[in-house]
């Protein structure tokens, strides 16, 4: 078997081959989820106790990265499948135990907190509808966010909370009808009054600060992490994974695009060469923006400390910088490419509308994101829902 911290270039070129039958179907192809599963891949941040590999959190980001190189749809869905490993590894013990009971763990988690939960004898009544349920498709759990009252009938003990229910308790609404990422299936779900027990809910600001109950069960700084710099770093992966894709597509481009109206070869041109210079550059600014900020929160996390807001804000606006780049290079690349590059068999037409869904992630709002960044550097208050 592979190693679980990897991904090979013969998988990454399945996807590829997927890719085309990926956004036919609207969801991952079953070999595509199967040869997942056979790598390991979504062992990689489940606790040792589980039978996983416990891996640092930073593991996560490069498979993911190169995933995205065959297939950005299969990459985003796949690389949420194991981040939702990583979060069941914040609940209590005993939902831990019930959620890896079942391997793979697939749960699909919307985080908006669309649902209400009423408080009731030994857990809550949940009810609601939540949409971008990623994966849903093949999921066997399924994460929500939710408002939830402490005392039944009392709305001024509201708190927000991650719920966690198998499937069965879902519907599914197909909805997922996009221009791009259509593979992630992120169709949304509905939930009708289902009963979810206290030891399957977790508090949102402790997954936030990343101090969630769940994580003192394992010797590791993984489950330390801070929850929105790490889905936020995670999710830009399939983007600039596209971008590095699509440079390379360019580039092979080059030396058999023959331009008729001039006589020459594209490759032949200093301006294509320079298109290529300013793409690469910018990729690999990139790519030290995302070791530089994965480096702070890792020593950060090393040391015993709590992640602080400003860091958090700051890895946030790094994690949307890096999404709103990446769109740029591909934008680039594919208006230097000529119209062939819109025939549908071209990868970097599927590039460019994957990459242009993905940035549409709540996360990745660019104003939002500077704001919060600048605030919090500042010390002004912002408000208690925002995602940081």
């Amino acid at each position: 078997m592979p190693a679980a911290h990897s991904v090979t270039p013969e998988f990454i070129d399945r996807l590829a081959e997927r890719a085309a039958e990926a956004e036919r179907l609207r969801r991952l192809p079953a070999d595509t989820v199967a040869d997942a599963t056979a790598s390991g891949f979504f062992d990689l941040l489940v606790p040792a106790r589980y039978g996983g590999v416990q891996a640092p959190f930073p593991a996560i980001l490069d498979p993911v990265r190169e995933m995205a190189h065959g297939c950005a749809s299969s990459a985003w869905t796949l690389g949420f499948y194991a981040l939702h490993n990583w979060m069941l590894a914040l609940f209590t013990e005993q939902a831990q135990s019930e959620g890896f009971a079942t391997r793979p763990f697939l749960a699909p988690a919307p985080l908006a907190p669309t649902g209400r939960g009423t408080a009731c004898d030994g857990g809550i009544r949940l009810s609601g509808r939540w949409s971008w349920a990623t994966g849903v498709m093949d999921g066997n759990w399924m994460m929500v966010g939710a408002l939830c009252e402490r005392e039944a009938g009392d709305p001024s003990t509201i708190y927000p909370v991650l719920a966690l229910l198998p499937i069965d308790g879902v519907r599914v609404e197909d909805v997922w009808h996009t221009d791009g990422m259509r593979a992630t299936g992120s169709n949304d779900v509905v939930i009708d009054d289902a009963f979810v027990p206290a030891h399957r809910l977790v508090e949102v600001s402790d997954i936030y600060s990343g101090s969630a109950p769940g994580a003192a069960l394992h010797d590791a700084d993984t489950y330390r992490w801070p929850m929105v710099p790490a889905l936020a770093l995670l999710a830009a992966m399939p983007a600039l994974g596209s971008a590095e894709r699509a440079a390379e597509i360019y580039a092979e481009r080059l030396s058999q695009r023959f331009l008729a109206y001039e006589g020459v070869m594209q490759k032949d041109k200093p301006v294509a060469a320079m298109h290529l210079g300013e793409a690469s550059v910018r990729l690999r600014a990139l790519k030290s923006l995302l070791a530089d900020t994965v480096g702070e929160i890792e020593s950060i996390v090393a040391a015993g400390d709590p992640v602080e807001r400003p860091v958090r804000g700051q890895a946030r606006l790094a994690a949307a910088h890096i999404v709103h780049e990446s769109r740029a290079v591909v934008s680039g690349l594919l208006a230097a490419s000529g119209a062939s590059a819109h025939f549908l068999d071209n990868p970097l037409q599927r590039i460019k509308r994957d990459v242009d869904v993905i940035v549409g992630h709540v996360v990745f709002d660019y104003d939002t994101s500077r704001e919060l960044a600048g605030a919090l550097t500042m010390g002004r208050r912002i408000p208690r829902t925002a995602m940081v």
